[in-house]
């Protein structure tokens, strides 16, 4: 009987250990310190994307190209690995866009992770480039503006409101650009990366390389239960 229970027990164990974890996870390194991104389960076609180009190791090596404090830090362009000091970046891709996957629920907190894009009418995205948001704390005041002027009326909801106030983000970007992770480990090292000189079109004076690599099951499961990370969002 002590066998057959030491079995079920046994059993039980190996297939918690078994089960995939309920996201997908990365780690980003630079020399300003690392973080640790979700990418969400609602934005499967930038998920899969931006998974696949990490594991052909794409990212590595790439900069920080372009970063405005208060705002965002973006990178991503192909064309960063070989920069010279001071050449113009932001237009590298690879040749083709992303659906835009625009959720309701998805918005533009700080440290969230989203894909930059030009101006096409269809707002697909950039198959590499992608931001990370510090953004700032809004008043009341400033967000009644914000909808009365660059949001043409266009309302944000009072849970949403309520984290623009206490932590921060862009609120004007939603619904224009893809939301599709979080940092949930490490937001410290976007706030570094703004605070960086920059010099010409927002460029840091010294090149921020990143390095981006996939968490493996194991680390993705011990993540999820650090944060107690259920859905898809914290």
């Amino acid at each position: 009987m002590k066998y057959f229970a030491f079995l079920i027990i046994a059993f039980i164990s190996l297939n918690a250990f078994a089960a995939k974890p309920k996201h997908s996870f990365v780690k980003l390194k630079t020399s300003k310190g690392e973080c640790i991104i979700m990418l969400y389960n609602q934005t499967p076609k930038h998920r899969d994307n931006f998974i696949e180009l990490v594991k052909q190791n794409f990212y590595n090596g790439t900069l920080f190209h372009r970063v405005i404090k208060d705002f965002m830090i973006q990178g991503g362009d192909p064309d960063s690995k070989t920069a010279k000091p001071g050449q113009a970046l932001g237009e590298g891709d690879l040749g083709y866009t992303v659906d835009a996957e625009f959720r309701d629920s998805l918005f533009h907190k700080k440290g969230i992770l989203a894909a930059a894009r030009d101006d096409n009418p269809k707002k697909s995205s950039s198959a590499a480039q992608f931001y990370l948001v510090q953004g700032k704390k809004w008043t009341d005041a400033e967000l009644d503006l914000l909808e009365a002027g660059r949001l043409q009326g266009r309302k944000i909801n009072p849970t949403q409101r309520e984290v623009y106030k206490k932590i921060g983000g862009t609120p004007h970007l939603d619904q224009n650009y893809t939301v599709y992770g979080e940092v949930v480990k490490g937001i410290e090292m976007v706030d570094s990366i703004a605070n960086v000189p920059t010099a010409k079109a927002n460029r840091p004076v010294e090149d921020v390389k990143m390095e981006i690599s996939l968490l493996k099951k194991r680390q993705a499961k011990k993540i999820e239960k650090e944060f107690n990370l259920k859905g898809n969002k914290l």
